[in-house]
């Protein structure tokens, strides 16, 4: 016997939801993917162009230039990584699964209170 998907309690996404959810995860990667290559190759052009960032001394007789790289590239590393899986969660479970879900935690926020 066959069960519909109210009956058997699963969700069923259209081919047009996945390929749409598809697409949006895609942006989304590349975005993160720009910025992470615009902050590696940021490194090198200022250390040709900025005499300061390799020759000047800060902590230890450390450069900006090592403190950043020694420090500076896990931490934006780290950043970048926990908002591409945070957004990409978010918009995951925003477009797919949602179809007979509703909010049941309160009122739906895009909803306009209207008269009752």
């Amino acid at each position: 016997m066959t069960h519909s998907p109210q009956e058997d309690g699963q969700t069923r996404d259209t081919p047009a939801e996945v390929d749409a959810a598809f697409r949006t995860q895609r942006r989304v990667a590349l975005t993160y993917f720009i910025v992470f290559l615009v902050v590696v190759a940021a490194f090198p052009l200022l250390a040709s162009t900025l005499d300061w960032w390799l020759d000047s001394r800060l902590i230890g007789e450390l450069s900006p230039g090592f403190l950043t790289v020694a420090v500076g590239l896990y931490v934006v590393f780290a950043a970048i990584g926990i908002a591409a899986a945070t957004l990409s969660s978010s918009v995951e479970s925003q477009m797919l699964g949602a179809q007979g879900n509703q909010n049941s935690d309160g009122p739906d926020p895009y909803s306009s209170p209207g008269p009752s």
